[in-house]
């Protein structure tokens, strides 16, 4: 009898979660090259990024200039940089 409701249960769970799933699917569909070509450009770079950034808590939203640029400002009040690197701007590093 046990074994009956948890079958049940799992059958009602997978109705219920069918047609998230099926949305998904679709948007791995319509997203998935467009996913990958990102990836196979930008994957490298966001590795070193992500190894060069301990602590996302300080740094703002991603903010896109005018011409397409995109940059991460560090919060005004984020403890000061642990390294020498060359500074872009006040609160700016450029990797």
């Amino acid at each position: 009898m046990m074994q009956r409701g948890i079958e049940l249960f799992f059958k009602g769970l997978r109705d219920e979660m069918s047609p998230a799933m099926e949305s998904m699917r679709k948007l791995a569909e319509e997203f998935g090259p467009a996913m990958q070509s990102f990836m196979a450009e930008m994957g490298p770079a966001l590795a070193d990024l992500m190894d060069e950034v301990k602590d996302w808590s300080v740094y703002e939203a991603p903010e896109i200039l005018p011409n397409g640029d995109i940059i991460i400002r560090r919060k005004p009040d984020a403890p000061p940089l642990e390294r020498d690197a060359p500074e872009t701007g006040k609160n700016e590093v450029e990797i």
